[in-house]
């Protein structure tokens, strides 16, 4: 059993439980949160379900594990014969959460 869910703008197949990287949500570290964008839910070969955009009633219930700064991603800029260089980094916020249930 498996099912595809949306959040922070991506998609990710989960299982239940499943280890995966999101962007961040807010919630302390152990609660349980519910992420209600489910796009498809596979049971078995013959029984799935796939949403219109979104299946309705359908929720997807995770459990914080971890929340946190993921490495930092340089961003150069260089322009030739003009002496012109930009260096900047960036450091994007994620949770990890393990799929808890599939309603």
């Amino acid at each position: 059993m498996f099912g595809v869910i949306e959040t922070g703008s991506k998609q990710y197949k989960v299982a239940l439980g499943d280890k995966i990287k999101i962007e961040k949500i807010d919630g302390e570290v152990g609660q349980e949160v519910e992420l209600d964008k489910v796009l498809l839910i596979c049971k078995s070969d013959d029984d799935v379900q796939i949403g219109q955009p979104y299946l309705e009633g359908k929720k997807v219930t995770v459990k914080i594990i971890e929340q946190g700064k993921d490495k930092k991603k340089i961003v150069f800029k260089y322009k030739p014969k003009k002496r012109q260089r930009t260096k900047k980094g960036h450091r994007q916020y994620y949770t990890k959460v393990e799929v808890v249930d599939i309603k």
